[in-house]
Order: C-alpha cells, then structure tokens, then sequence
C-alpha cells in the first residue's frame, strides 16, 4: 500500500521562500521497525511520523527520523507538524516526543515550540568574526557531529546569520535548525533573528528558567506517495 507523505517548509522568510522541507507521515501507515527506512528513502533532513490526535485532544504523538538515525526532539519537524495538525481542523496544545511534552503556540502567523537545550543533540558552535566567512564555510572540513557556525549581522537587534553541518547524520546542510536555533539561544541567553542556509528565518525567545521557544513560518508544498 502507497505511504501518503505530505510536506512543508519551514522556517521560511515573510516572502514564503526558502524554509526546510519536511516530510509528514501518518505513524498509523508504517510500523515502527520500518520508520528509518522510510525517513531515509525520502531523504528529508527529517520526516516525523505522528500518532494523529483523537476528536477534541489536545495532544499529539511523534516520532523524528533523519535519514540515518532517530532523534529525541527536533525544531524543524516540531514547528512544521503543529502547523500542519493546525490547519487540518486538529490543533494540539502539546506533541509528545522521546525527548519530553514540547508546548505549541501560535501568534500571528507565526508557529512555536518550547523547549530545553539539552532535548536536543550536542552542538559545536563556531563563532565566525562576519557574515561572510559564514557563508563561504566549507562544509567539507567538518566531520563527525553537529557543526553550527555563526556571526552576528546586528548585535543591538540580536540577530545573526548561520549555517549548520551534520555529515554523519545524513545532513550535509540543513537549511534551518531549530535544535540548534535553541543551543544558540540559550548560548547567548537572549531571544534571537536567525538567518540560515540561503536564507531561512528562525525566531526564538528565551527565559531564565532555561525554557526556549523557537518559531516561524511554514508553508505546504505537494504531497506525494511513496
């Protein structure tokens, strides 16, 4: 039987541009054993596989897959899934992953997730000295891990630009990252503008209780059988 895979961007710009796609599947459709499988024949840089909530709950069910491995939480899949659950009519107030009960929110047009820095893999950041050497990064140098690279464009707006590589997981380069949208973030202890990749948009909040919110806009794209 065909899997149905539905898919968005996340993290795009206020122009719909750019963004993280984002493989969608109905966890009811493919059994447990074969969910890697599955996430690496898509070759998303995730999929989330999510029990969809019953009539009235305010509470979904997910499972996140790179092509190579399963992770604990993740900011992309997160924010993509509760703004995908919103406008099929079944918004939830909360998705239940290894990692813990991620809170969701919208404001505006705006979608966001909560969470802690340590649900999230371990990230080498690498404070660059500009925007530039940002960019012209090889990610050819990086090996093993999660490599996240960064420069601030505006100190005073408390925005940077970064790039991130994950060679081992599967990832090259992921055009936006919300794990590491919230490492950053709890990094510098203060609420951030992320630019990634070719020009992905990240927002975060940050609380003294080591609480972080990451969001922003999600766009649909076709769905497709696999």
């Amino acid at each position: 039987m065909p899997i149905h895979v539905d898919v968005v961007r996340v993290f795009t710009d206020e122009k719909g541009h750019h963004g993280n796609p984002l493989g969608i599947v109905d966890s009811s459709t493919v059994p447990a054993k074969n969910r890697q499988a599955v996430a690496a024949k898509l070759g998303y840089s995730e999929t989330i596989f999510v029990e969809l909530p019953a009539s009235g709950s305010e509470h979904a069910g997910a499972q996140i897959f790179t092509p190579t491995t399963e992770l604990p939480f993740a900011g992309h899949p997160t924010v993509g899934l509760s703004w995908w659950l919103h406008e099929r009519g079944t918004p939830v107030r909360t998705l239940e992953v290894p990692a813990g009960s991620v809170a969701t929110r919208r404001s505006g047009a705006i979608t966001w997730v909560r969470a802690k820095a340590e649900w999230a893999p371990e990230f080498s950041l690498y404070p660059m000295n500009s925007v530039r050497d940002v960019e012209t990064a090889d990610p050819k140098k990086f090996g093993p891990g999660h490599h996240y690279l960064w420069a601030w464009t505006d100190k005073v707006e408390h925005s940077i630009r970064s790039r991130m590589f994950a060679p081992d997981i599967g990832i090259k380069e992921d055009e936006a990252t919300g794990a590491a949208a919230v490492h950053i973030t709890d990094h510098l202890r203060h609420a951030l503008l992320i630019t990634q990749g070719r020009g992905s948009q990240l927002h975060t909040t940050y609380d003294s209780a080591g609480w972080i919110e990451v969001g922003g806009l999600v766009r649909p794209e076709k769905s497709h059988n696999l």
